[in-house]
């Protein structure tokens, strides 16, 4: 019993020792809020780029000029069929890079960019099946009610497919938080990169990446609660 007591005593002293020299001392913790500001703002930037390019993409995947379906086709194939970190050190080094206009951008831009454009090809699918998933009979109605089928998309079917997709809508928003972590790649000191610099200085394995690993997970279930919320008053709304 007292070796028991004795180890959980000195798991304690190596916890508040541990979260002294990690989070407390040189205002560390500090840092780590610094980090977690610009996974926010990377994310933020890439879902707004990614869900106005992914009902661009989306809409003209459903269209019958055959040269927008190909080009939204050839897109979603090459976004989702390649790794984020390639596409983020491609849009970094490559287009950045290579652009003399576009060098004095602070890297997040590139990071946000890259993001959005990725995101917008999960969006666009998954906006795609939502739409497809309206009836057939919303359309007609449309339709029997003089609108053009622009109008009938905009007024009826796009709002109707949009409600459809959207608890994996906030899905692909949740995944994009957690994608953000390879920003480090090109430098950026998001949250997770902040982490592993203390970890860097301070030559403890477990405490800061864990720390941010607990971040990741109340920012993720905090999201998840919010959303959760927003998609039952939408089915309340639809009862009546």
């Amino acid at each position: 019993m007292n070796s028991i007591a004795l180890w959980f005593s000195q798991l304690g002293e190596s916890f508040i020792e541990g979260f002294e020299k990690n989070l407390i001392r040189q205002d560390r913790w500090l840092s780590l809020l610094r980090g977690l500001g610009v996974t926010v703002e990377i994310t933020v930037g890439a879902i707004i780029i990614g869900t106005v390019l992914g009902i661009i993409l989306c809409l003209m995947k459903l269209s019958s000029f055959k040269p927008f379906e190909k080009f939204s086709q050839a897109y979603i194939r090459v976004f989702r069929g390649t790794p984020a970190v390639v596409q983020l050190l491609i849009i970094y080094f490559g287009v950045f890079g290579s652009i003399r206009a576009l060098r004095g951008l602070p890297k997040v831009a590139a990071a946000i960019i890259a993001f959005g454009l990725n995101s917008a090809a999960y969006i666009a699918e998954l906006l795609r099946g939502g739409i497809v998933a309206v009836d057939k009979g919303q359309v007609e109605a449309g339709r029997s009610l003089g609108l053009s089928s622009w109008q009938t998309m905009k007024s009826i079917v796009l709002p109707q497919g949009i409600k459809i997709a959207l608890p994996t809508y906030t899905q692909e928003f949740i995944t994009l938080i957690k994608e953000t972590a390879i920003a480090g790649y090109i430098a950026i000191e998001d949250l997770t990169k902040k982490g592993d610099i203390i970890r860097s200085r301070t030559f403890a394995p477990w405490f800061p990446l864990v720390t941010v690993a607990v971040v990741y997970l109340v920012l993720t279930t905090t999201l998840e609660i919010i959303f959760g919320r927003v998609e039952r008053r939408l089915r309340e709304s639809d009862k009546r």
